[in-house]
């Protein structure tokens, strides 16, 4: 399997696999994060996977002092992939995630729409029309960046970021779309809210979503935004 390493900082590697949103990139990602996900060296502290690469973790004090971490680490990286072949990613979860579009709960809706040259009923059916792919989760925990969105609903970052964006808000910035499972800063248009909780933690693992996933929103009342917050759903 193909890829390029090189170090990040003086305890980390980074691997790189290709262009993104590419399902052979995305193979390579799934089969690194696999192997790890079933055998963890020593050394080995984490992973984080992204759009295009895998960053590994790594202890520096589970190396003798006369050997050079980074060196032993790429060495055995190589022995773990060089000879393996991407795998099939056969099956998929599928998760589908009730959105309440517009209002005080998708501000910059009517904003998108007009930047579109769209009606706001037009961005709504685009934006669940699409089966999405979780490509990395991070920004917050539990934060989805999806692939999949059309680009006729895209907008750009808001010049004036929010200090604090409720939690569980559906945003647009460029071409892609996320949910904000806790509040924060940010500065993506803010077009619905899902009653639904992305970050658990106090479940394993503390995210509802996992890279890898599909995903797919449709649009709920009012009332049924409040059923479904008050778990009756």
């Amino acid at each position: 399997m193909e890829f390029i390493i090189s170090p990040l900082g003086d305890r980390a590697v980074l691997l790189e696999f290709g262009e993104p949103y590419l399902e052979e990139t995305e193979r390579k990602i799934r089969t690194v994060t696999a192997v790890f996900d079933e055998q963890q060296p020593a050394w080995f502290i984490e992973y984080i996977p992204s759009y295009t690469s895998v960053t590994i973790l790594y202890d520096i004090h589970c190396f003798p002092r006369d050997v050079f971490p980074y060196e032993k680490v790429c060495l055995e990286i190589r022995k773990l992939f060089d000879s393996l072949e991407p795998i099939k990613i056969t099956e998929r979860r599928t998760v589908r995630i009730p959105v309440l579009y517009g209002g005080d709960h998708g501000p910059d809706l009517q904003s998108v729409a007009e930047l579109n040259e769209l009606t706001i009923n037009e961005v709504i059916t685009i934006h669940t029309s699409a089966v999405y792919t979780v490509q990395m989760l991070g920004f917050a925990p539990g934060f989805p960046f999806l692939a999949g969105m059309s680009q006729k609903i895209a907008a750009p970052r808001r010049e004036d970021p929010r200090l604090r964006i409720p939690p569980r808000s559906v945003g647009i910035a460029g071409g892609q779309t996320g949910i904000y499972p806790i509040e924060t800063p940010g500065g993506w248009q803010l077009i619905g809210q899902t009653p639904i909780e992305l970050f658990l933690p106090d479940e394993t693992p503390p995210s509802l979503l996992r890279a890898g996933d599909q995903l797919e929103f449709f649009a709920i009342t009012k009332e049924q935004y409040d059923v479904y917050k008050e778990g009756n759903v």
